[in-house]
């Protein structure tokens, strides 16, 4: 997607299930304290950068990017408006298992498999769902814009604007606690 403006992407801080191995999908979950941590360091991070005039704000409506949202947004005077289209991917049965009980049940499904790979051949929404839904939003965008979303939403949303297949989306990385700027085709992360 060549025409796209520039982004500046926020994946949410650390939580309570990203630090127990707990599958979170659409579920529900709150930032740990290093969650939070992360959190305050993207709003440091986005004080120091010169960010365009007219800069739209959007937030999925979950709970923890919500946390993230008025932590690293709240001395900016930035205020998001919030987007189903940005929710993370819906894993099915899934949610609210922990990884290391459903790697046992099916230790050769798992094995070898990124987290986004995991994901995306889950038992919930596909690639091409997922590309359906974040490329509807990144259609609607009319200027540069700030997201704040998930590590697997993110990540596609990336592949779709740098032109990537699956297997270069994985190297794109999913750090909590940075900003992905996406500008002319490449991406900047800002730590």
């Amino acid at each position: 997607m060549s025409d796209t403006p520039p982004l500046y992407l926020l994946r949410h801080g650390q939580t309570t299930w990203n630090a127990a191995g707990r599958v979170q999908g659409q579920l529900e979950s709150e930032l740990s304290d290093l969650g939070r941590d992360h959190a305050r360091r993207q709003g440091e991070i986005l004080a120091r950068m010169d960010l365009p005039e007219g800069l739209g704000v959007y937030c999925s409506p979950q709970k923890r990017t919500r946390q993230t949202a008025e932590l690293a947004l709240g001395g900016l005077g930035l205020v998001p408006r919030f987007d189903d289209r940005l929710k993370e991917i819906h894993l099915g049965a899934w949610e609210g298992r922990y990884y290391a009980d459903l790697t046992e049940r099916d230790p050769a499904f798992f094995e070898g498999r990124s987290t986004l790979m995991l994901c995306l051949e889950g038992p919930g929404e596909t690639l091409d769902d997922m590309r359906a839904r974040v490329g509807a939003f990144l259609g609607d965008l009319d200027g540069p814009a700030l997201v704040i979303s998930h590590g697997v939403a993110l990540t596609v949303l990336r592949g779709l604007v740098l032109g990537l297949d699956i297997e270069a989306m994985e190297g794109l990385g999913a750090e909590q606690g940075v900003i992905y700027e996406l500008r002319d085709g490449a991406q900047i992360v800002h730590r």
